[in-house]
């Protein structure tokens, strides 16, 4: 019965990287839409990377290396819309080729 639990979850969550990895690569009009993409992606790969590790009984060490640089990786990603705001007062990916 664990397993067929665990198995539903490891569903679960490809489906939620799925879904957001579609809103990734399609729906890339604004760049906080796809930043919004890209940290789900990244939490639904930390909640894959917790159960897996639950599963085998090994320690969190990594998934705390991991959260950093999902906590540096989603400040570089907000300074660069906060940039991108200030220069050209929008955050579509069109002006990208004027930058």
């Amino acid at each position: 019965m664990m397993m067929i639990n665990v198995n539903l979850y490891n569903y679960n969550y490809n489906l939620y990287i799925y879904y957001w990895k579609y809103n990734f690569c399609l729906k890339s009009k604004h760049l906080l839409i796809t930043l919004m993409s890209l940290e789900f992606i990244v939490l639904s790969m930390y909640f894959l990377m917790l159960f897996y590790l639950m599963m085998i009984m090994f320690n969190m060490y990594m998934l705390m290396i991991f959260l950093v640089l999902t906590v540096c990786e989603g400040a570089l990603g907000l300074s660069i819309l906060v940039s991108m705001i200030r220069t050209h007062g929008n955050d579509y990916f069109q002006s990208f080729n004027l930058i």
